[in-house]
This record gives structure tokens, sequence and C-alpha cells, in this order.
């Protein structure tokens, strides 16, 4: 019989045998799978994977969060002061044209609030204070990826890239689902049938987090063949921001004094992106323009899946390892 923690558990390989049947049916079968890209169903399959998210959020502990001064201001600070200026100087390695820059831009300077969660958990990182700040780091990043396109492309990104589709993203993905969350969760409290819809609300996260990326990759992965020449470019890029990032984060968490397990998932955000929401924001943008942004977020997506694979190993071995104890033992006689 499957539960909901077998499958919880073996989460991580089941993305893994999505990942390769998508791309394999993307990539063999393009015809068929182009009646999936479609940026409706795309962003209606994001808002109900951020419902199953959401609806696991105790809210009503979402004090400790904010209480947790340092975490908040180590996590804002490696992903919206440190992440900027690995990805600005790594833009520079880059083709100077607007398509490639739009898309390594919007895919790297957004943090990450979905899966991140799973695999904070799987690297022994606080996956409690990843949870909580999720809405803060959705908001925020909405707020300041604006502000940072206007600074790294100018004005020329400020007339393609419309405030419409942002706007309409952050209502559909996160304020709606996140309002029936908070509704259901307070409808549990008084109800059983509403404690009974939140507890089928928990099976939600892994087999929509599945579709989404069996969508997404299916649907967009024929479109890499295309731009090949520009793809190859910026698998460099992603590879070298997921080494780079883990030892900067270190950094940042050794500055604010954070513990092993709050400083892991400080280390797992920075280093972790948020491919598959602001997807929908690429999709929406003219012409050829959403082709090749999409093909150089999706192209994202693979490479840090299997970058994260490395990086539950790889953060608690090496980067932020567990304090030993040491301890004098002395012979009695």
């Amino acid at each position: 019989m499957i539960t909901r923690e077998k499958l919880e558990h073996t989460q991580v390989w089941l993305y893994v045998a999505v990942l390769i049947l998508a791309t394999g049916l993307g990539l063999f079968a393009p015809n068929l799978m182009k009646v999936l890209d479609n940026h409706i169903l795309i962003s209606f399959i994001i808002a109900v994977l951020m419902y199953g998210m959401f609806s696991q959020i105790p809210f009503t502990s979402i004090k400790e969060s904010f209480g947790n001064r340092r975490f908040v201001l180590a996590i804002l600070t490696a992903n919206y002061i440190a992440v900027p200026i690995v990805v600005w100087c790594l833009s520079q390695f880059l083709p100077q044209q607007l398509p490639v820059l739009l898309g390594v831009y919007l895919v790297l300077l957004t943090p990450c609030i979905d899966y991140v969660i799973v695999f904070t958990h799987l690297g022994r990182g606080n996956e409690k204070l990843m949870l909580l700040s999720t809405p803060i780091l959705f908001v925020t990043q909405m707020l300041l990826l604006p502000v940072y396109l206007y600074l790294f492309i100018g004005a020329e990104a400020a007339e393609v890239v419309n405030a419409g589709p942002f706007i309409e993203a952050f209502l559909t993905i996160i304020v709606l689902p996140l309002l029936f969350a908070l509704v259901i969760q307070l409808f549990s409290n008084k109800n059983r049938r509403g404690q009974l819809l939140l507890n089928a609300s928990a099976w939600i996260p892994v087999p929509l987090m599945a579709l989404t990326l069996f969508v997404v990759v299916s649907s967009q992965i024929d479109k890499l063949s295309v731009h090949m020449d520009l793809i190859i470019r910026v698998i460099p890029i992603y590879i070298a921001f997921m080494i780079v990032m883990p030892f900067i984060s270190r950094l940042i968490v050794n500055w604010f004094g954070l513990d092993i397990k709050a400083g892991r998932a400080v280390i797992f955000s920075a280093g972790t992106r948020n491919s598959l929401v602001v997807l929908p924001l690429a999709l929406a943008l003219p012409g050829d323009l959403s082709t090749l942004v999409s093909a150089i977020i999706v192209t994202q997506t693979i490479v840090e899946l299997a970058g994260e694979l490395l990086y539950v190993r790889f953060v608690p071995k090496i980067v932020l390892r567990d304090k030993r104890i040491k301890r004098n033992i002395s012979d009695s006689r």
C-alpha cells in the first residue's frame, strides 16, 4: 500500500523518472506533446501545486519565521544581494542578446518556493523554516525582479516585459491558492469535513510536482534543439551558479551566526531557482521571444534537478558539516 510518507520518501526518484519520460516524449513525439504547450494549462497546474504546498504551511506558527530575524535577513541577503551580484558577473560571459539575458535573469534572480523544501529536507536542513519563508520569498521576488531587470538590461526590458503577466501570475499562482489554503485551514479547525479536505490536500504536492515537471519539460524540450547554439552557452553558466552559490551562502550563514540546519536551508534557497513559477511569465512574452526564453528556463530546470541530487550529499558533507563535539575521556584508576 502506498502511503503519503512512502511517496514523499521516494519523490526525488519519481521526479527523475518523470523527467526522463518527459524528455523522451518531448524529443521523439513533439507533435503529441504540443497539446500541453499552453501557458494557461501550465499556470493552472502550478496554481494547484502551490495550493498543495500552502495548505501544509502551519500559518498559526508563521510568527516563528519572522521571529527568527537572523534567518530571514540571511536568506534575503543571499537571494537579493549575493545572487544578483553573482548572476550579473556570470552574465558577462553570455551573448549579450536580449532573449538570452532575459531568460537567464528571469530564472536565476528568482528563488525557488516549491521543491526547494524537499531538497532542503533531504540535505538535512531546516525544511520548516524553508517552508515558512516561501511567502516572504515570493512576494519579495515579484517586487524586486522588475527592478533587477531594469538595472541589468535597461529600458529595453521594460518595453518587452509587461507588468500584466507578472501581476496575473502573482494573483493566479500565489494569491488565490494562498487564500484558498487559508480558508481550508480555518474551516478545518471547526469542521471535520474541513480537516478531511486538509488531510487530502497533503497528497497534492508530490504528484502535482511530478505532473508539473512532465508538462513543462515534455512541451518545451523540443524547443531546445531549435536554439541549441545558445542553449550550449547558458548551460555552463547554470553549472557555475550551482557550484559558486553554496560557498558564498556559507559565508553569509557564518556572518549571521545561524545554526547548521538553518544554514543549510539558506544554502539550498540560494542555489535553487524558481523556474516553474517564472515559466508562465516567459510563455506570455510576444512571439519568438517567448520560445527562446522558455527554452532557456527549461534548460535551467533540467540542469538544476541534476545538481540538486548532488546538493543533498554535497551540502551536509562538505559545505556545512555537523559540528563534532570533542570529549575528553580520562582513564579512571
